[in-house]
């Protein structure tokens, strides 16, 4: 069966089309991304700006000529972060339904989280030991703790790239009050996702995927090294200095930078320093390796839409 998962998030919308074999495991026919930047002042204004929702729409026509092209059979289009608070949210649903005649499913964090978890997990098949899935998007940031057997625990919360850009802009990133929101956002965990027991941090979506890229010294953005590449505490944390300090142009001009991915990425690489923290503080300095992963949430989508 050949099926489609669209991942529509606060910053990107993302196809993937998939066979599924007889194990129920996916194999890839195609992946691509646009960034459409859907969630552009929903966190100031609560509403979808109509600059970004024509952005969605077109990439969502250009999606659905790739899924008539690839003789899809069956499309699961999730929306996350941003459609969960827009108040015109219904305007973004009769279109994208009308476009690719599925109506989009406004996902809760929680089943956020279980997906990602379901996608991202891969990368450790067959080991042993529990894993915590961090699915840096846009608008939120899924913590699922999991093992072998699946999901434990999860837990979304209200703090992603372009969230944290659009309250502190470029400037205010290292200020004493976007530190205080991302802390007690981060602490909001406690009681819910138990990081005492993680032996791996499994780091999906584009600002892991980016600064893991930086951290491998890259020229330019290749999955195949990216994926499934471990790195220690020590070395995402250089990643991230170096990406906070570099200026616009700077990071323009890396070779493994998405364009639409330049003006968010050092609110990312802030957030990630805080997570960074906040897990050795919360596991008592406990030893974890990260390991990247290029299959996440969308991965989860493309499954699902084989069951649904």
């Amino acid at each position: 069966m050949r099926v489609a998962g669209i991942d529509c998030g606060t910053n990107s919308i993302r196809l993937l089309i998939a066979d599924v074999d007889a194990d129920g495991q996916l194999v890839d026919v195609l992946r691509t991304m646009r960034i459409v930047r859907l969630g552009q002042g929903v966190d100031a204004t609560g509403a979808f700006a109509s600059e970004a929702l024509e952005r969605t729409f077109e990439a969502a026509r250009e999606y659905k000529k790739l899924c008539d092209e690839h003789q899809v059979e069956a499309i699961r289009f999730a929306a996350t972060s941003a459609a969960r608070d827009a108040s015109n949210r219904e305007v973004f649903s009769e279109r994208i339904t009308k476009i690719l005649g599925v109506a989009p499913e406004v996902i809760s964090g929680e089943e956020e989280a279980s997906l990602s978890f379901a996608g991202a997990a891969s990368v450790r098949a067959g080991q042993s030991g529990k894993s915590l899935v961090i699915d840096l998007g846009g608008g939120s940031t899924e913590f699922v703790l999991g093992d072998a057997t699946g999901p434990l625990a999860a837990k979304s919360l209200d703090m992603g790239c372009v969230r944290v850009t659009e309250r502190f802009h470029q400037t205010g990133l290292r200020s004493d009050e976007a530190l205080e929101f991302m802390d007690s956002t981060l602490e909001t965990l406690s009681g819910t996702v138990d990081v005492t027991q993680v032996d791996a941090v499994i780091m999906v979506a584009g600002t892991f995927t980016t600064l893991t890229a930086q951290a491998l010294g890259l020229k330019q953005y290749e999955s195949e090294k990216i994926h499934g590449a471990q790195l220690s505490f020590a070395q995402m944390r250089q990643a991230t200095a170096s990406m906070l300090s570099y200026t616009r142009d700077e990071r323009a001009a890396l070779g493994f930078m998405h364009p639409g991915r330049v003006d968010v990425i050092q609110a990312g690489a802030a957030i990630v320093q805080r997570i960074l923290h906040y897990l050795e503080k919360a596991s008592g300095n406990r030893e974890m390796v990260l390991i990247a992963s290029e299959h996440d949430i969308l991965d989860g989508i493309a499954a699902s839409a084989a069951v649904a």
